[in-house]
């Protein structure tokens, strides 16, 4: 099973952003999207995969809360 969790970009250096998830910052591979400081991104094994509108990445973030609090 693969899992591709969204965050928001907090910071770009060169190809690589800092990304909130749910609290939690990582630096990401912006290499495949066209993204911007406060933009969303879907991320998959470290990398952006895609940007996201912040209604779809606040509608899986409350799903993945759902998950984890069970």
């Amino acid at each position: 099973m693969c899992l591709a969790v969204p965050g928001k970009i907090l910071s770009i250096e060169g190809n690589v952003g800092e990304v909130d998830f749910m609290g939690t910052r990582r630096r990401v591979r912006l290499d495949l999207v066209d993204a911007q400081v406060g933009d969303w991104v879907i991320v998959h094994v470290g990398s952006a995969i895609e940007v996201i509108d912040e209604t779809s990445a606040r509608e899986s973030i409350k799903l993945f809360e759902e998950i984890l609090s069970k």
